[in-house]
């Protein structure tokens, strides 16, 4: 991608929602899920980089960035599934993150046609239980938080769980991205509406992983949470042929921390399908 002006943008009307979209690059088409503590934009060091291999394409989910609220019952995976038919793409390979990752497990799951590949990075999953309060050491900072709607004093706890992560300290992360997290996570947290919308998959996910037959990378940070490192285990087992990778001095966001060593781990997986 040479310049700005090779990025195509827009907003795609999809199962009663509006989706913000970028697209750039020509080949086989690669769709980029983000993280819930983030949005498209948290695919910049990616986006121009893989554009220059595939038709690449980001877009926030409902509820992030620059696509809408939620108002009723829907889906990720769905809207996902109609945001690729409405920009023609026949079959994709899709990278997802943390929340990204579990729609696109569920999208494999539900619309195989539409999947060439997975990358699942972080990734979320559907059917298992959450972990207990009492295994964030800083639970009862964030319901304090909560409590108070104090949407600044939540983002900065966010990205001390996600991006700082085990056994690091804030110093230890570089600034700029620290930053960059929280102020997408602090946009997301200043505009989030009450309720909970997002319909999960049925059955869900968990049990359903042997049903995937596409090649599957799952990426995970060695200093993420413990659950996170508990589901990239299982996705690794639990898909057929799945190659886990995991890397080092990083927690929830490795692509942001080491885009490098991130994107060619991703197109040299890719290059493979």
């Amino acid at each position: 991608m040479s310049s700005s002006e090779a990025v195509r943008s827009g907003f795609a009307e999809v199962n009663g929602g509006r989706l913000y979209y970028e697209m750039a690059g020509t080949g086989h088409p690669l769709v980029l899920s983000h993280e819930g503590i983030a949005d498209s934009r948290m695919y910049d060091d990616q986006f121009a980089v893989f554009a220059e291999h595939y038709q690449t394409i980001r877009y926030d989910l409902r509820g992030f960035g620059q696509s809408s609220q939620p108002t009723g019952s829907f889906s990720y995976a769905e809207d996902l599934a109609e945001l690729l038919r409405a920009l023609g793409v026949a079959r994709a390979h899709v990278l997802g993150m943390s929340m990204g990752g579990g729609a696109s497990i569920n999208l494999a799951l539900s619309h195989p046609e539409l999947v060439s590949a997975l990358v699942l990075v972080g990734s979320a999953l559907e059917g298992i239980p959450r972990p207990e309060p009492g295994e964030n050491p800083i639970a009862a900072a964030f319901e304090e938080a909560a409590a108070a709607k104090d949407v600044a004093r939540l983002a900065e706890l966010s990205v001390l769980v996600w991006v700082v992560g085990m056994g690091r300290r804030p110093e230890d992360v570089d600034p700029l991205v620290r930053q960059r997290v929280a102020e997408m996570e602090l946009h997301n947290l200043a505009n989030e509406v009450e309720g909970d919308f997002a319909q999960p998959l049925d059955p869900p996910a968990a049990g359903r992983l042997g049903e995937i037959r596409v090649p599957t990378l799952v990426m995970v940070g060695d200093r993420d949470i413990p659950h996170i490192q508990q589901i990239a285990d299982m996705l690794a087992t639990g898909i057929a042929g799945a190659r886990k990778v995991v890397i080092p001095n990083t927690a929830h966001v490795p692509n942001m921390e080491q885009p490098a060593a991130f994107n060619q781990l991703v197109l040299d997986f890719l290059a493979g399908v």
